[in-house]
């Protein structure tokens, strides 16, 4: 008999969310005689995103195959990710609690690619990865995360590729970002470029740094849970992980 033993930093209240969506599934599903409970595949997953533990780790502390292993994460990942909110629906709700502006951002999520797959590859970060786009609080808090792109797409084309510039403009939303969205649009504010610029300018962007500097706390809170630090999956699942730990960090944040 083998013991998975790891000290996870999460609360019961993750636990029992993400175990009460696998519970339902499986009774929807006419699902039965499972090798892990709901509880233990929750953990099982829990373990897989917060650790970012490989398939066969997780098959030998749960006693199971690699190939259960990976599809209850799936199946739980996709669970999670369908609980993510909608764009319209996560800027309305920053509306509701009274933002004064939202924050977009990137984050590269790294993948285990070669050098060969170019469109995986961001020169920006000068490394393969996954564009994602993220909108935050003023706070830092995570109010929506996209689905995957490749490293090499633009953040203005990703933008605009996701609906994001045309849902704020119609949210009437002031958006502060960074300079690669600039020229985006009018509500999208990004610092001055050029050098010698006059020393209005300057503040201006100092001041815009500064607003701008908790979105940089939204990605970080993505990257806490180290499956998003190198992907070793099919890369075009980085979406839907993100929204899965979207709606636990969220849970997280909140369960105070």
């Amino acid at each position: 008999m083998l013991f998975y033993r790891a000290a996870l930093p999460l609360s019961r209240q993750s636990l029992n969310y993400t175990a009460g969506l696998i519970r339902r599934h499986r009774a929807k599903i006419g699902s039965k005689g499972r090798v892990l409970n709901p509880t233990q595949q929750a953990l099982l997953v829990l373990v897989y995103l917060r650790n970012g533990d490989t398939f066969a780790s997780l098959a030998a502390g749960f006693a199971t195959s690699t190939a259960t292993a990976w599809r209850y994460v799936n199946e739980t990942v996709d669970l999670l990710a369908a609980r993510a909110p909608r764009l319209d629906q996560a800027l309305r709700a920053a509306k509701t609690s009274g933002h004064a502006f939202v924050i977009l951002d990137r984050t590269l999520i790294p993948i285990d690619r070669l050098a060969a797959d170019r469109p995986f590859y961001s020169g920006k970060h000068k490394r393969h990865g996954m564009n994602l786009q993220v909108i935050a609080t003023p706070d830092g808090d995570i109010l929506w995360v996209s689905g995957a792109l490749p490293g090499s797409v633009h953040d203005t084309r990703a933008a605009r590729i996701w609906g994001i510039v045309r849902a704020l403009e119609r949210a009437g939303w002031i958006v502060l970002a960074d300079k690669g969205y600039h020229g985006a649009s009018d509500q999208i504010w990004t610092p001055y470029r050029g050098r010698n610029k006059p020393e209005s300018q300057k503040m201006a962007n100092r001041s815009h740094t500064r607003l701008r500097g908790p979105g940089e706390r939204a990605n970080a809170q993505l990257k806490t849970w180290r499956i998003l630090r190198k992907l070793r999956c099919c890369p075009h699942r980085a979406g839907f992980l993100a929204k899965a730990i979207h709606v636990l960090q969220t849970r997280e944040t909140h369960r105070y």
